[in-house]
């Protein structure tokens, strides 16, 4: 166990329901914060309860939580150890909002955004006729689709450019980011672009990969995301308003 008791204790949680998933949130933000390395003991129930000033219930669930998502491992004779994270992890952390949550909504989506410009260029610079053609189907079946299956026909093209891309980091990050802000937000706030925009939005996308113009991709990519990220924005402000 690297870090010192004083450091950990600067870990507080703010009185919200449910407790054992802000505990969670905490307990995440400190162990990838970086200074907890892979195989190090974390700080018992015992003192977890005392520095976060819960009590062991909730911090028993919490960590049961973190040990079923892969993150902890929990070890009856010893104690529980920082598994380190892989990019499967980190999926499921995404897809269960327990990183972020709500209030990181402006972080995530500026991240998600960022990293679809650089799927993009990845995925012209990596392009195959193969994954051109999956591209080509998916904007078609955009275009085609009936209204009420098109946010799962965007998905599968940006899904197909990160296939294309070759970075499995990225792909499962970006997965679990899309399908996180389009439950989490998209479908509670309402901010669904006409699929009309938002496919004419994906036409030069397309054409960029297929080309090979891994610039022009980015661009195009940015070009989208930001009008998706500024009326998601807008959508999220209206409703804490």
């Amino acid at each position: 166990m690297r870090k010192s008791m004083a450091e950990l204790a600067r870990i507080t949680v703010e009185p919200r329901e449910p407790l054992a998933a802000e505990v969670s949130r905490r307990l995440i933000d400190y162990l990838m914060s970086g200074e907890v390395q892979p195989g190090d003991r974390i700080p018992s129930e015992r003192q977890l309860t005392e520095m976060l000033g819960v009590n062991r219930p909730t911090v028993r669930e919490a960590i049961k939580s973190l040990g079923f998502l892969g993150l902890l491992e929990i070890r009856q004779s010893s104690g529980t150890y920082f598994r380190g994270t892989d990019s499967d992890v980190l999926y499921r952390l995404f897809e269960m909002g327990l990183v972020l949550g709500e209030r990181g909504a402006r972080d995530m989506v500026q991240a998600r955004a960022e990293l679809e410009v650089i799927v993009a260029g990845l995925a012209a610079r990596a392009r195959d006729q193969a994954g051109v053609e999956l591209l080509r189907a998916r904007l078609t079946a955009m275009r085609e689709c009936p209204d009420d299956e098109f946010p799962e026909a965007d998905t599968a093209f940006h899904a197909a450019l990160g296939e294309l891309a070759g970075n499995t980091v990225l792909r499962d990050m970006l997965k679990g980011m899309r399908a996180m802000i389009q439950r989490g937000w998209v479908e509670r706030t309402g901010a669904v672009r006409s699929r009309e925009v938002a496919y004419a939005d994906h036409v030069p996308i397309f054409e960029a990969v297929a080309k090979g113009d891994a610039e022009a991709a980015r661009a195009a990519m940015a070009q989208h995301m930001d009008g998706a990220s500024r009326r998601l924005m807008k959508a999220l402000e209206q409703r804490e308003a």
